[in-house]
């Protein structure tokens, strides 16, 4: 059976350079954030070059794209959240062209790397911490004081919410990396069963129909997962920015 984990190495491609005595390398998972992308500028350019009364299928994609990510902002963060379009609408593209493209056999996954979703939750993080200082100042840590709450659990409770704020980038990348992760060891696994039973003749290749149902069934539901976990990764940036935008309760 083929190793499961194996489909997650990073390996080098081009060494690029040493500083301070590491080496700098051009990885697959660099190929193909840079394949993501591409991908990414190649949707939205190609779509909305032609401008058509009757869009086209790729042009379609393009403005449903675009409205989707705005509805989902202005549902969540108001009409003030739109000002953080182009970061919601980056995330979203990039996690979701990346997951599809994931799907791909010999492909690689990038965001299978805690590295890669940590990075991006961080940014989010960062951005609400910025952002939120820079409009309400000070105010800003009405984020953790909920009002109406009685006095004398009041500091249990600002404890709660700002545990519970500090851990955001974590279950925000940790989710989209599970996901993601066992998703594709559970496809590879299944796989390795169908070349495992046909590798017994004829009475295997029966066998093996099982199993290939299963990857089958299994690709599709990846192919929603991949989609669920873009929207899911989005609305919460949505929710996050929402919380610097409106520090009250």
């Amino acid at each position: 059976m083929a190793d499961p984990i194996h489909q997650f190495e990073i390996q080098k491609l081009v060494t690029l350079g040493h500083i301070g005595g590491h080496e700098i390398a051009f990885t697959n998972s660099a190929l193909f954030m840079a394949i993501t992308v591409v991908g990414i500028a190649a949707l939205l350019v190609g779509g909305s070059s032609a401008r058509a009364l009757v869009p086209g299928r790729m042009q379609s994609v393009a403005e449903l794209s675009y409205e989707f990510v705005a509805n989902t902002i202005q549902s969540t963060a108001g009409k003030e959240g739109m000002k953080f379009f182009p970061l919601v609408f980056s995330l979203f593209m990039f996690v979701l062209i990346a997951n599809v493209i994931g799907l791909i056999p010999y492909t690689f996954t990038v965001t299978s790397h805690i590295i890669i979703t940590a990075s991006l939750a961080l940014l989010v993080f960062a951005t609400v911490l910025i952002y939120g200082f820079w409009k309400n100042g000070l105010g800003f840590f009405r984020l953790f004081v909920p009002s109406g709450i009685p006095i004398y659990i009041l500091p249990l409770i600002v404890f709660i919410e700002l545990l519970s704020f500090l851990s955001r980038p974590i279950s925000h990348s940790v989710r989209l990396f599970a996901n993601m992760l066992a998703g594709h060891i559970t496809l590879k696994v299944f796989a390795s069963f169908i070349t495992l039973l046909g590798g017994f003749g004829i009475a295997g290749w029966f066998g093996a129909i099982l199993p290939l149902s299963l990857v089958v069934a299994l690709t599709a539901l990846e192919l929603l997962v991949a989609f669920l976990q873009a929207y899911v990764f989005a609305i919460l940036t949505c929710i996050y920015l929402n919380d610097a935008i409106h520090p009250g309760h």
